[in-house]
């Protein structure tokens, strides 16, 4: 039975207070926050050491709000959201080509999914998560997307299963959505592609690029950002096409495409640098 509305949003008031606290304990530990202060110097040069810091705090901060907002949906709070670029997506998925979405660590991307889901619902959607040895909140996670109808494709850091690299392709021959992580190389053997980010090198996994040069289906960067509480407006990028005119080029086109979907990554964070929640070395 759903609860009153006051009663779920009190539940949530004291979620998200509860949440907030542990993000200052995490602060207060000089080890996680090593990346994330490298990070903002190099986001923000001309600013003081004092400033860097505080982008941090406000970063741990604006993390909870990923969980709370969890909380609020599981309650029956549903989010208000705002589009950019939908009717792109849209577009692919009735001419029958498929779509690639790289889902990024800045802005929330599993809500993302959820407003997609909600916003096309008869939208096959497929989406490629990494998946850790002990999984607590991770796996609540993922349950809950699965309600909503997408399907989830889970990787261990060690596992290596061709089939799931065929399961997405026969979604996009079908017209389907295939969603996976861009900033993020999941697995040590796994290929990646390095590109320009900020003043130093980032790098990105081959795969979304190698799905899009092999299907031939256009790659979309999708961004979310909370805007208020409970609010979002996600974004989706223009097209981006893999193409090559022999085998000795493929390497090239995918490298252009992982350069342009950087371009608008480092866009992202610049208009939103708190909402960036990628709390390892990004940059080199």
């Amino acid at each position: 039975m759903r609860l009153p509305r006051p009663l779920a949003s009190l539940i949530a008031l004291v979620y998200a207070a509860f949440a907030r606290a542990v993000a200052c304990c995490f602060f207060c530990r000089p080890a996680r926050t090593r990346a994330s202060r490298r990070f903002y110097r190099l986001l923000l040069p001309q600013r003081p050491a004092w400033y860097h810091l505080w982008c941090v705090f406000r970063q741990f901060q604006n993390f909870t709000t990923i969980h709370a907002d969890r909380c609020r949906a599981a309650l029956g709070l549903e989010p208000v959201f705002t589009s950019e670029g939908l009717e792109r997506l849209e577009r692919a998925a009735a001419a029958g080509q498929g779509a690639i979405l790289v889902m990024s660590h800045v802005g929330n991307w599993e809500m993302a999914a959820r407003l997609l889901a909600r916003s096309l619902p008869d939208l096959k959607l497929l989406l490629y998560m990494g998946e850790k040895e002990k999984e607590g909140i991770e796996k609540s996670q993922k349950d809950g997307l699965r309600r909503q109808g997408i399907t989830i494709a889970a990787l261990g850091r060690h596992e290596n299963d061709p089939f799931r690299a065929v399961l997405g392709l026969r979604l996009l021959q079908e017209g389907g959505v295939v969603s996976l992580t861009g900033d993020i190389v999941w697995q040590e053997s796994q290929r990646f592609l390095e590109v320009d980010f900020l003043s130093g090198r980032a790098r990105l996994p081959e795969a979304p690029f190698a799905f899009a040069l092999v299907s031939g289906a256009p790659v979309f960067a999708f961004f979310t950002f909370r805007t208020g509480s409970n609010r979002y407006h996600f974004r989706l990028s223009e097209a981006i096409y893999v193409k090559a005119v022999s085998r000795a080029g493929r390497r090239q086109a995918m490298q252009e495409a992982a350069r342009q979907y950087a371009a608008l990554l480092e866009q992202a964070v610049r208009e939103h640098p708190c909402q960036w929640y990628h709390f390892d070395d990004f940059c080199r």
